[in-house]
């Protein structure tokens, strides 16, 4: 719940990725606390919601998880325009999946939100006996790119939580408050209002 005076903000959060790098798993994991061993492909995009408060402020999240289907890739822009954060997922255990996800980020850096809270996220660490990325290579990626770097499992729920209460930290650093819709005295008239967390 909201703790009394603490801002709001509402944040528009795209997660990009290859197909089976486990982007809707991450998310039913931070959401509902699930795991599934088999899910089904996304379809063009699923959307979801959650509330993390901090002592900085509350953060709703509106949460795009975008299809890794090549297919799909066209309809991406429409996700993430606008958005205040992405997350752009691979799977340890796959090189090719990080190859994809250096293209994502090139994407986002030329088309996405400049102020763009972003973290590149090496999925399913439960792997460890198969992989094929160093966590040196993904980090050492993450760092010139200007992203946070993060090992997770939705397997196992590791650093899942931590992943998103980060995202969160660093909106509240950069983010504006939502404004009041009830106001009519608007006190941002003259002053430019950063479009970084409105959906």
């Amino acid at each position: 719940m909201a703790k009394p005076g603490n801002k709001i903000i509402q944040a528009k959060l795209v997660l990009l990725g290859d197909m089976g790098t486990g982007k809707t798993s991450l998310v039913l994991r931070f959401v509902k606390g699930q795991f599934f061993n088999h899910q089904e492909p996304t379809i063009g995009a699923a959307f979801f919601t959650q509330i993390l408060s901090l002592t900085e402020a509350t953060v709703k999240f509106d949460i795009w998880d975008t299809a890794g289907q090549e297919r799909y890739h066209s309809l991406a822009p429409m996700y993430y325009r606008g958005a205040a954060a992405a997350v752009v997922v691979y799977d340890i255990s796959t090189k090719d999946t990080f190859v994809r996800a250096k293209k994502w980020v090139e994407e986002l850096q030329r088309q996405g939100n400049l102020s763009m809270v972003m973290a590149l996220v090496a999925n399913k660490s439960d792997l460890e006996s198969n992989r094929e990325v160093d966590a040196e290579e993904g980090e050492e990626f993450a760092q010139e790119n200007g992203m946070f770097y993060m090992e997770t499992s939705a397997r196992t729920a590791d650093n899942i939580n931590e992943l998103f209460y980060e995202i969160a930290k660093r909106l509240a650093k950069t983010c504006p408050s939502k404004p009041n819709a009830m106001s009519l005295n608007n006190e941002d008239q003259g002053r430019r209002r950063s479009f970084c967390c409105l959906g």
